[in-house]
C-alpha cells in the first residue's frame, strides 16, 4: 500500500499552484500585477522569482513598463543572473534602455545569444560603440558576422529587419534525407515551419512548408514536392514597403536576397506586426505634430519633439492674424463678425482634416493610382459641396437667431460654403503635391490645411462683410 503524504513546504506548493495559474493566462491581470508588486515591496525574492517565471516574456516586459523607476532598479538587480533574456525585444526602447544599464554588462551580454538574430540586432542599433563591441564579442563567431552583416545594411530595411536562423536544402535531397537532417541537428531547438531550397549558388529555388514535408513519402525528392514560385525581397527594400507586400499577399514569412539573388534570411510575420504598430504609431503622432514618444519620455525629450511644430503653427497662426488685421476696421464695425468667423475658419479646418487623413492612409496604402486620385478628388469636391450647403444653411440659420441680421446669415452661408469646398480640394490635392516634393505628407500635410482653410476662411467672410455690410 502506497501512502501519500502532504508537502513538507505548503507555502511552496501554494506558491507553485498560484504560478500555474499565472502561466494559464493571457496578459497581465491586475491581480497578478498586484501581488508581484506587494512581492517586490516585502522583498521576497525567492517567491518573486517564482511569481515571474512562468510568465510570458511580453508579460513580464508589460510588468517592467508598468512599474517605478526604483521598482524596476530593485528587480533588475534582484533577478541578476537569472534575467529573462527573452524580456529585451518586448520592451519600448527607453525601458529597454533603462534596462540594459542596470544589468552588469557581462550579464547583458551574455543574453544576447539566446535571442534571434533580428532581436540581437534590434537591440544592438541602440548601443554606443563601445557597447556594441562588448555585446558582439560575447556572440559566437558565426552569429557576430551575421549580425555585423545585418547591421551594414541601411536602417528599417529588409535587411536590418531579416532573421538569419533558416533551414536550407538542397533540391536533390529526399524527403527521408531531409527529415534526417532535421533530427540529427539541433534545429529544433527553434521554431520554424518553412525549408529553404536552394541551389549550388545560394540561390533560392523554391520551398517546402512543413506539412507538406511530413505528408510525402520518404523516398520523393525535395524539388518534386517545393513550391517553385516564391517571392523574395531585396535587403534594401523599405520596411514599410516589405509590409504593404505582406499585406497584399497575405504572406506569413518571405526569403530575403542580396544584390546578387542569393539567400541570406527570412522575414516572418511577427516581424512584419512590429513594423506595422511602428509605421501607424508614427503616421498618428506626425498627424498631430507629435514626435514618436512613450509616457517615460524625458521633459526635455518630449519639448524636442514638440516645439518645433508648435512654432510652425505660431507661424501660420500669424498669417491667420495677418488676414484679420487687414479688417480690422470692419469687425470694429461689425462686433458680431468676430463672434462667426471662428466658425468658419474651424469647420473648414475640421472638413479639411477629414479629407487629408483617408488620403494620407490612401498614399500610404499604395492604393492611389492617377484614376483612383481623380475619382477620389471628384468624390470629395462632392462631398465638400454637399457638406457647404448644409452648414451653409444651419449656420446662417443660427446667426440669424442669434444677431437677427439676414445679411450677416447671407455672407456666413457664403463664407461657410467656399471654405468647405476650399478645403475639400485641398485635403485632396496637398498630400499628393507633398509626395511628389519628397515630403511624407503626414508630418506636413495638417499644418497646410489647417493654413489654407484659416487664411481662406477669414478672407471670404471679412471680405463679403466688408463689401455687403458697410
Amino acid at each position: 500500500m502506497v501512502k501519500t503524504t502532504g508537502s513538507p513546504h505548503p507555502h511552496e506548493d501554494s506558491e507553485h499552484g498560484h504560478a500555474r495559474e499565472v502561466a494559464s493566462m493571457y496578459g497581465l491581470t491586475p491581480k497578478v500585477e498586484a501581488v508581484i508588486r506587494d512581492t517586490i515591496q516585502d522583498a521576497q525574492w525567492h517567491r518573486l522569482r517564482m511569481l515571474m517565471d512562468p510568465l510570458h516574456p511580453a508579460d513580464k516586459a508589460d510588468f517592467l513598463e508598468r512599474i517605478s523607476a526604483e521598482d524596476l532598479r530593485i528587480l533588475v538587480s534582484q533577478l541578476g543572473l537569472d534575467f529573462d533574456a527573452e524580456i529585451l525585444p518586448y520592451l519600448h526602447e527607453e525601458v529597454r534602455e533603462t534596462v540594459r544599464d542596470l544589468l552588469d554588462p557581462d550579464v547583458f551580454a551574455a543574453s544576447l545569444p539566446e535571442l534571434d538574430s533580428d532581436d540581437v540586432v534590434t537591440i544592438a542599433e541602440e548601443l554606443k560603440p563601445e557597447q556594441l563591441d562588448t555585446a558582439l564579442a560575447a556572440l559566437p563567431t558565426k552569429e557576430r558576422v551575421l549580425v555585423e552583416q545585418s547591421l551594414a545594411y541601411p536602417e528599417d530595411s529588409a535587411g536590418r529587419m531579416m532573421q538569419r536562423e533558416m533551414v536550407v536544402v538542397p533540391p536533390f535531397w529526399t524527403v527521408g534525407q531531409t527529415i534526417d537532417f532535421l533530427r540529427s541537428s539541433e534545429l529544433y531547438r527553434d521554431e520554424f515551419y518553412l525549408i529553404m531550397v536552394t541551389d549550388a549558388s545560394g540561390h533560392p529555388v523554391g520551398e517546402v512548408r512543413l506539412n507538406k514535408l511530413l505528408c510525402a513519402q520518404r523516398p520523393r525528392r525535395i524539388v518534386e514536392i517545393m513550391d517553385a514560385e516564391i517571392r523574395s525581397i531585396p535587403t534594401t527594400m523599405d520596411q514599410e514597403e516589405v509590409a504593404l507586400l505582406f499585406r497584399r499577399y497575405g504572406m506569413i514569412t518571405t526569403s530575403v536576397i542580396d544584390e546578387e539573388g542569393r539567400l541570406v534570411g527570412l522575414i516572418t510575420l511577427d516581424d512584419i506586426i512590429d513594423v506595422i504598430d511602428e509605421e501607424a504609431e508614427e503616421d498618428l503622432m506626425a498627424l498631430a505634430g507629435v514626435s514618436s514618444a512613450s509616457i517615460r519620455t524625458s521633459v526635455l525629450e518630449t519639448l524636442q519633439g514638440r516645439a518645433p511644430w508648435l512654432f510652425v503653427n505660431l507661424i501660420t497662426a500669424l498669417i491667420a492674424s495677418v488676414v484679420i488685421g487687414f479688417f480690422e476696421s470692419t469687425i470694429e464695425k461689425v462686433v458680431a463678425l468676430a463672434v462667426l468667423m471662428p466658425i468658419v475658419a474651424s469647420m473648414g479646418g475640421n472638413a479639411g482634416t477629414q479629407t487629408v487623413t483617408v488620403a494620407v492612409r490612401a498614399i500610404a496604402m499604395r492604393e492611389f493610382s492617377p484614376k483612383v486620385a481623380v475619382t477620389f478628388g471628384l468624390r470629395e469636391l462632392y462631398v465638400g459641396i454637399a457638406n457647404g450647403l448644409i452648414f451653409a444653411v444651419v449656420t446662417a440659420g443660427l446667426s440669424y437667431l442669434w444677431f437677427g441680421d439676414t445679411q450677416i446669415a447671407k455672407v456666413l452661408a457664403v463664407a461657410m460654403l467656399v471654405n468647405m469646398v476650399v478645403a475639400a480640394i485641398s485635403g485632396t490635392l496637398i498630400p499628393l503635391l507633398l509626395v511628389k516634393l519628397g515630403v511624407d505628407p503626414a508630418i506636413a500635410s495638417s499644418v497646410f490645411i489647417t493654413t489654407i482653410t484659416d487664411v481662406i476662411g477669414f478672407l471670404v467672410f471679412l471680405g463679403l462683410a466688408a463689401l455687403y455690410l458697410l
